[in-house]
């Protein structure tokens, strides 16, 4: 048995995957550097950096989407070129992408085997039965109950996340790459896909797993391997390397620990009160105040309600009931221009597409919701001043980029967030909603959008954080509000707060009496 799990292991044989000298260039900008890495067969090795080390340049050159400009790809112990996703396919290399790419009209067993339906005898009509069967087979094997004849547009995430687990088998796989896989999974999804990740390990695949999650690489990785700036750092067992040794080699600095003195906002000015506001059964008559100086935290499992409260706030979404209050003066406001108007504005959780215009530059994106404060005689933009400006908030912010002319598609992930932060600073916002701050962010830019937060709280801006990872919330929040199916079930001080109380209320169906 024990030889079985050490062939399994990759202790027998070549790795599946064996990188030399990898590298890459876009535009003279070099992605990778002289990068190694190795899978086995049966292990779960993690892929690790910061947002800009590389890592899904080298994903995507294993995948055959982007050719290496030097270095050597051996598979199976022998050299290998993957000029296309259909040779990585041919060569057993299948990738799930953190956007899933599946045709929501079609059924998962159609999704599955586009291009290569079974056909009946006269190979004029596809056979959906035996199709159904390849399908239900895959899914058998994963331990999935899933109708292969489901519209893919009808699954959850997570569901469509395992129609891509299956499509990338279906090929007989025996490498995965996993990017971000659990970005919007809740708690039970994920421990449904590790159960899956471990069964395919157990079978002899080999899985990269891009994450940033710490605590998930602790619980499925064998392996990580550490890029930084596009070059090779380190190959370590997760069993036996701390976390602080991990991010170390990923910032190439010491993160140091944020220790703050929690403010007294108590007597601060209110700078919106919320009153018992209701849209259907997302938002069950929601209160709470916000005051100068603040950051208020909303917590609470999928599906609480917490963005929708910061979309009908923000004027996004129309209230059924309920009235909001600026600075103590009652305000309508049934649109973004209007919710802009008063100070408010949004950081929605999905920055690419409701936040950025990726293709255009920098400096367009900075001013994107202050345009006309920039036009001259109201016809032409003020390029020079537009330029300026979008130039201090780059500064000020730290943004990294090599021009405020640089299209904003190009910049990581943690840049970009800072981008909109920019947005809504130029507008003069003095109260922000901050709608996942961090989401696919690595842990040095995260540790930055921390420290802005704060500074911009010390400011006098009032900040509300919604997010996901307690861990954060409990970091950042002065207050913190817990919601469960669209209600307020608690509210908790940064002092009393512990995942474990918040947990308690996220989980309460009915409302507790809560201070105001």
């Amino acid at each position: 048995m024990d030889g079985i799990l050490d062939v399994a292991r990759g202790a027998v044989g070549p790795p599946l995957i064996a990188v030399r000298n990898l590298s890459k260039a876009f535009a003279g900008v070099r992605a990778l550097d002289g990068v190694q890495f190795e899978l086995r067969s049966g292990e779960v090795h993690a892929l690790m950096g910061e947002n800009g080390a590389g890592k899904s340049t080298l994903m995507k050159v294993l995948a055959g989407i982007h050719a290496p400009d030097g270095g050597e790809i051996l598979v199976a112990g022998q050299a290998a070129q993957i000029p296309s996703p259909r040779a990585a396919q041919g060569l057993g290399i299948g990738i799930v992408h953190q956007e899933l790419n599946l045709m929501k009209h079609l059924t998962a067993a159609q999704n599955i085997f586009i291009g290569r339906e079974p056909r009946h005898a006269l190979g004029l009509l596809l056979d959906e039965r035996a199709l159904g069967a390849r399908a239900a087979g895959i899914f058998e094997r994963l331990g999935l109950k899933l109708d292969p004849h489901t519209p893919v547009g009808d699954l959850t995430v997570a569901r469509q996340q395992m129609v891509e687990i299956a499509k990338a088998l279906s090929f007989q796989s025996r490498v995965l790459i996993m990017d971000e896989p659990t970005a919007a999974l809740n708690n039970e999804e994920v421990a449904d896909l590790f159960r899956v990740i471990r069964q395919l390990r157990a079978e002899g695949v080999g899985i990269v797993y891009i994450s940033h999650k710490m605590d998930e690489l602790r619980q499925i990785a064998d392996r990580v391997t550490v890029l930084r700036d596009g070059r090779f750092i380190a190959t370590v067992p997760m069993a036996g390397t701390s976390v602080d040794a991990i991010v170390g080699m990923m910032v190439g600095r010491e993160l140091q620990a944020v220790h703050r003195q929690i403010p007294d906002t108590s007597r601060n000015e209110v700078m919106l009160e919320v009153r018992g506001i209701s849209r259907g059964q997302a938002i069950r008559d929601v209160s709470f105040t916000l005051r100068r100086g603040e950051i208020l935290g909303f917590a609470g499992l999928m599906g609480a309600g917490r963005t929708e409260v910061a979309r009908a706030v923000f004027g996004a979404d129309r209230i059924d009931a309920g009235e909001l209050r600026v600075r103590g003066r009652r305000v309508s406001i049934g649109s973004p221009r209007q919710a802009v108007a008063h100070g408010i504005g949004y950081l929605s959780e999905d920055r690419k597409h409701f936040g950025l215009a990726t293709g255009m530059d920098v400096e367009t994106n900075v001013a994107l919701a202050s345009m006309r404060t920039f036009a001259k005689l109201g016809f032409f933009l003020d390029q020079a001043a537009l330029r300026k400006t979008a130039q201090d908030y780059v500064r000020q912010l730290g943004i990294k980029t090599p021009s405020v002319a640089q299209q904003v598609r190009l910049l990581s992930g943690g840049n970009q967030q800072k981008i909109v932060i920019a947005k809504w600073l130029l507008c003069d916002c003095e109260i922000l909603f901050f709608d996942e701050p961090t989401r696919g962010i690595d842990v040095g830019a995260k540790a930055e959008i921390h420290k802005l937060l704060h500074e911009l709280a010390e400011q006098g801006k009032a900040i509300v954080v919604i997010s996901s990872e307690l861990p954060e919330v409990l970091r950042l929040s002065h207050r913190i509000l817990v919601m469960c199916e669209g209600r307020v079930t608690g509210e908790l001080a940064a002092h009393q707060a512990s995942q474990e109380k918040i947990m308690d209320l996220a989980t309460r169906q009915q409302t507790p009496v809560s201070k105001q």
